[in-house]
């Protein structure tokens, strides 16, 4: 007696397809990666092991050449007072993410610090996460 059924399954699957799928997902998020932050200045960020935040109402970036820039515009030290009480004049809860390359010395971030503190706003220093 032959018990054997006459429809065979058959075990093959086609990578094709999937492998379709992956690589218009690679050639999407190659693409959409550089507008993620697409005003952020290059700056190597000291190491630590912390949380970061996603407010951000400005950022202020310090590079090595002790050269200050508020969102990417170049701003002198003795205006930078002026300029952040202006971006930040109408925020509700006005943040300040400071970017200070490595190898800055502290007094020039002691000193973004300070104006922070003066205008009571808060202050993140960002790292480079571990």
């Amino acid at each position: 007696m032959n018990l054997r059924s006459r429809n065979k399954i058959s075990a093959d699957f086609s990578m094709s397809s999937m492998t379709d799928i992956v690589f218009l997902l690679l050639i999407f998020f190659m693409l959409t990666s550089p507008a993620i932050t697409p005003e952020a200045l290059d700056l190597i960020l000291p190491k630590a092991k912390g949380k970061t935040t996603t407010v951000q109402n400005i950022s202020v970036s310090i590079t090595k050449d002790l050269q200050v820039y508020i969102n990417n515009e170049r701003v002198s030290q003795s205006a930078l007072e002026s300029t952040l009480k202006e971006r930040l004049a109408g925020e509700d809860d006005p943040t300040i993410i400071l970017r200070a390359e490595e190898g800055v010395p502290i007094e020039r971030a002691v000193q973004v610090m300070d104006i922070a503190n003066r205008n009571r706003y808060k202050i993140v220093l960002a790292v480079k996460p571990e």
